[in-house]
């Protein structure tokens, strides 16, 4: 990752996206990179919306505030309708498509289509679905490692063992997929 990278991780509280947001933030922190993570809550904790920027740079950031982000991870058709439209032209967009029928109508943006409820059942439990979509995102643009992903979650999260498997693997087919389609692009 070169310059200055932000995202909002968006959907219905209770999905995790705060939680997706404070890993990369806080893995960034611990790769020497500056960060601001800002949370928005609707106006429940669980069901009503919620989202978090998380704005990672090479540089000191200048303004914390982002009108129009270069990516967004939605997890639920409103935060879809509410930040594809906002994100910067040539940016990211990655759709939980196990919730989103739809994509969004932009033609000027790279979207990700991300299975993360399907994955999370998979890996075996859907409370993972946040750590399926920020794989993906690690895995889309390189903003950290997932070597060190993989140590800050351990410390931030690792009083909950019965989880830790299954996060492990819901990141590793997180970061699969994407890894995939980018060979996939590679040989076309």
């Amino acid at each position: 990752m070169a310059g200055q990278l932000e995202v909002v991780f968006a959907g219905f509280g209770g999905q995790g996206v705060m939680t997706a947001g404070q890993l990369l933030a806080y893995t960034a922190m611990e790769e020497g990179k500056q960060v601001v993570w800002i949370p928005s809550y609707g106006p429940e904790m669980r069901g009503g919306t919620a989202n978090c920027t998380v704005v990672v740079s090479d540089k000191r950031i200048g303004s914390p505030i982002i009108n129009s982000p270069m990516s967004a991870c939605v997890f639920n058709r409103p935060s879809l309708d509410k930040f594809g439209p906002i994100l910067k032209k040539n940016g990211l967009l990655l759709i939980n498509n196990s919730l989103i029928d739809v994509t969004c109508e932009r033609d000027d943006l790279r979207q990700i289509l991300v299975p993360c409820n399907e994955i999370a059942m998979k890996a075996g439990s859907p409370k993972v679905a946040n750590m399926v979509m920020l794989a993906a995102y690690v895995a889309a643009t390189d903003i950290v490692s997932f070597k060190t992903l993989k140590k800050v979650f351990m410390e931030k999260m690792g009083k909950k063992k019965e989880l830790l498997d299954i996060n492990y693997k819901a990141f590793e087919e997180g970061r699969k997929l994407i890894e995939k389609d980018k060979k996939a692009e590679a040989k076309a």
